[in-house]
C-alpha cells in the first residue's frame, strides 16, 4: 500500500510538473541555449560543488567523534561521493542520506543509531544554515525583488526551523513528546523516530561543536549558493549572485522533497517559476535548472568509478574499521 502511494506521488508530482513545463517553455529554443550554454562557467559548478565536499566529510568526522566513533577523512569522504551517485536512482538528497547512514551502520556494527544521528543532525545543521542564507536572502529581497509568496515560505521555513531545533534539543519536552510513544507504536513509527531522537538529541551536550559545525556549514552553503550563479550565467542569465541568496536556500530545500528521483522535473519547474519573478524567460530558466542536473551526474560520476573500482577488486562490502 505504502508503495503503491509512494509511486502515484512520484508519478502525480512528476507529471503536474512536467505538463507546466511544456506549457511555459518551447523546447527548441531551450535547446538551443543548453547547447550553447558556457562550458567555463558549468566547470566552475562543478568544481565548487566537488571541492567542498572535503569539509562536508571533515564535518562528519567531528559529529561522529562526538559520539566516541573514529572513522577516517578518506572513508567519510567516499561514503559522501557513493551518495552523491546513489542520489541519481534515488529520491532525491534524502536517498543520498539513507546510502550513507546504510553504509557507514555495516561499517560500525552496534552503532546504527549513532551512524542515523550524526547523518540526519549534518542534514538538520544544512537546513538551518540553509535558512539562515534564506533570512539574509530575505532581508537583501524586501524592497528589491517582487518574488511574492517565496519571500514569506521562507520565513515559514526559518520560524519552523527554530521551533524544531527547540524540539529536539530542550530536555523540558523530553516527557511531553514521551506521550506520543504510545501512538507511534502503533503506527509502528516509535522505533526508528525514538532512534533518531536519541541520536541527535546526544549532541545537546556539545554546544560548541554544533556552533563550529553550524559555522562551517553556513559557509558551504554560501559557497555553494556561487554554483547555481554560475550555472544560470552559463545559460546565459545575466542577475546579480543577490538574487541566488533569495533562490538558493529555496532550491536546497526543494531537493529534499523526496518524490522524484534526483528532483527530475520539480527543479526544473521550480526554476522557471522563480526565475520568471525577476524577468528571466522560461527557456533560459529550464535551462538553466537541467544544467543544475548535468552538475549533479557530474558529481555522481566519482562514486560511481569508487564502485566500479570496489566492485573488481571485491571490495564493495565496507569493512568495520576505524582510522
Amino acid at each position: 500500500m505504502k508503495t503503491t502511494l509512494r509511486v502515484g506521488a512520484t508519478l502525480l508530482v512528476t507529471g503536474l510538473c512536467t505538463a507546466y513545463l511544456l506549457w511555459k517553455i518551447d523546447v527548441r529554443e531551450t535547446a538551443e541555449i543548453v547547447a550553447s550554454a558556457r562550458a567555463v562557467d558549468v566547470a566552475a559548478a562543478i568544481a565548487i560543488m566537488l571541492v567542498t565536499v572535503v569539509p562536508m566529510a571533515w564535518r562528519w568526522q567531528l559529529l561522529l567523534a562526538a559520539r566516541g566513533i573514529s572513522d577516517r577523512l578518506g572513508w567519510l569522504l567516499r561514503a559522501y561521493l557513493v551518495s552523491y551517485t546513489a542520489g541519481q536512482i534515488l529520491p532525491t538528497a534524502v536517498g543520498g542520506d539513507a546510502m550513507r547512514i546504510y553504509e557507514s551502520a555495516r561499517r560500525h556494527p552496534g552503532r546504527g543509531g549513532d551512524m542515523a544521528g550524526s547523518v540526519l543532525l549534518e542534514r538538520a545543521l544544512g537546513g538551518a544554515a540553509t535558512l539562515a542564507l534564506a533570512a539574509v536572502g530575505f532581508a537583501l529581497a524586501l524592497g528589491r525583488y517582487d518574488v511574492g509568496a517565496y519571500l514569506w515560505i521562507e520565513l515559514v521555513f526559518i520560524l519552523g526551523t527554530i521551533v524544531l531545533g527547540f524540539v529536539f534539543f530542550s530536555r523540558s519536552l523530553r516527557r511531553p513528546l514521551a506521550a506520543a510513544a504510545p501512538l507511534l507504536r502503533r503506527l509502528r513509527l516509535e522505533r526508528p523516530l525514538r532512534s533518531f531522537y536519541e541520536g541527535v538529541h546526544a549532541y545537546r551536550d556539545h554546544a560548541r561543536l554544533l556552533l563550529g559545525v553550524s559555522a562551517i556549514t553556513l559557509a558551504l552553503q554560501a559557497v555553494r549558493i556561487f554554483a547555481i550563479w554560475f550555472t544560470g550565467r552559463a545559460a546565459g542569465v545575466d542577475l546579480s549572485p543577490r538574487v541566488y541568496f533569495v533562490m538558493g536556500p529555496l532550491l536546497f530545500l526543494v531537493m529534499l522533497v523526496p518524490f522524484t528521483i534526483n528532483g527530475l522535473a520539480v527543479r526544473e519547474a521550480f526554476f522557471v517559476s522563480f526565475l520568471g519573478t525577476v524577468g528571466v524567460g522560461a527557456d533560459a530558466a529550464f535551462a538553466t535548472g537541467f544544467l543544475i542536473l548535468q552538475v549533479s551526474i557530474a558529481m555522481a560520476l566519482p562514486g560511481g568509478v569508487l564502485l566500479a573500482g570496489e566492485g573488481v577488486r571485491g571490495a564493495g562490502r565496507p569493512s568495520v574499521g576505524h582510522g
